[in-house]
């Protein structure tokens, strides 16, 4: 009983030992956080369901919503991912990641997601319509994981990241960490059909831009020497936030199931979210989803403060290979949004 009762209490200590800072945001504090590309969802399964799903997330994609998810690996997936990001925006982010089984019950896992902003003029006060090159800024995004299961109720994890954002001249870089547990259970009808979670993402210390942009040449009036004066730049903190989450399992027969999902998202830095999902599957090969996202103002495209539509909508195609086991799988995701002309999500899944 306390080998499992003592990571109980180490995972929720984690969580809970934060909740304070990351509940303490308020309309006040919206858009004052930087590195906001950790809220961006890579994964096109779980996106299609608007992250409704953080209690039930399984596999590989729980580095996102809920890292106690990845504990549900049974052996290898690896998941390949691009997302046309705002269609007409020019933003591209490419993902890939990798979970592997160890030992009885644990799962390591490692995720990289890179975002490409194609190529932007370069200006100075002299040439403000630019003409001398382009530049490419860089967002990427490393997570390392490792989740347990504890016993066959109760599942956890815990992820580093590392952060990385950058110009040709300036530079931004340090981590945040992410916890997680998951809690399974059952009802007279079925077992296992009821998954609750909660999980803390996006933890970690101010992060400050640095670099030779910020510094530029000025002359003494007195003197007339040249020196070199570098500016000073404020630190800016990581978008922590809480999802907590239940899903409910309903089998119809054999072959055809029925989830339905809700995660509420308590933002440090923005709008709380409360989202639902569901999500019909056939013999587990064939899935339909959908998820709807709730925040205030989400309807009003002048008050809302985010370009997504509350509406998320997802297709997954599973193929075994064999009768080992092994699955190939294909996911879709599509987000609306206004402005731009909605977000694309492809995934390709190889379960091993």
């Amino acid at each position: 009983m306390r080998k499992v009762f003592y990571p109980i209490v180490c995972c929720a200590s984690i969580v809970l030992f934060s909740v304070t800072n990351v509940l303490a945001g308020n309309n006040d504090r919206a858009g004052q956080a930087g590195a906001t590309e950790l809220l961006i969802n890579p994964w096109a399964r779980s996106a299609g369901l608007g992250c409704a799903n953080s209690g039930s997330i399984r596999g590989l994609e729980g580095m996102f919503s809920n890292i106690a998810g990845m504990a549900f690996t049974k052996h290898t997936e690896v998941i390949f991912a691009h997302t046309n990001y705002f269609k007409g925006s020019g933003i591209n982010i490419n993902a890939v990641g990798f979970a592997q089984h160890a030992g009885e019950s644990g799962v390591f896992g490692l995720g990289l997601m890179s975002m490409d902003f194609g190529e932007i003029e370069i200006t100075t006060p002299d040439l403000p319509e630019g003409g001398i090159g382009t530049f490419s800024p860089r967002f990427l995004n490393i997570t390392a994981s490792y989740a347990k299961t504890f016993s066959n109720s109760i599942y956890g994890g815990l992820a580093v990241k590392i952060i990385d954002e950058s110009i040709s001249n300036l530079n931004a870089s340090g981590l945040a960490f992410d916890a997680g547990i998951q809690y399974v259970t059952g009802t007279s009808s079925g077992k296992d059909n009821i998954k609750f979670g909660i999980a803390l993402k996006n933890v970690g210390p101010p992060l400050t831009f640095g670099g030779d942009g910020l510094s530029f040449k000025g002359t003494i009036p007195s003197t007339g020497s040249q020196i070199t004066v570098e500016q000073r730049t404020e630190s800016f903190e990581m978008p922590s936030l809480i999802n907590i989450g239940i899903t409910y399992d309903s089998k119809i027969n054999d072959s055809h199931r029925l989830s339905f999902s809700g995660t509420f998202t308590a933002n440090s830095f923005s709008n709380d979210q409360y989202i639902l999902g569901i999500e019909y599957a056939f013999k587990e090969h064939f899935m339909l989803r959908g998820g709807y996202v709730y925040e205030t103002d989400i309807n009003d495209d002048v008050l809302k403060h985010t370009a997504n539509n509350a509406l998320n909508a997802g297709v997954t195609i599973e193929v075994p290979m064999g009768k080992s086991g092994k699955t190939f799988g294909f996911d879709y995701a599509y987000t609306p949004t206004s402005p731009f002309d909605g977000t694309h999500r492809l995934g390709v899944r190889i379960n091993l």
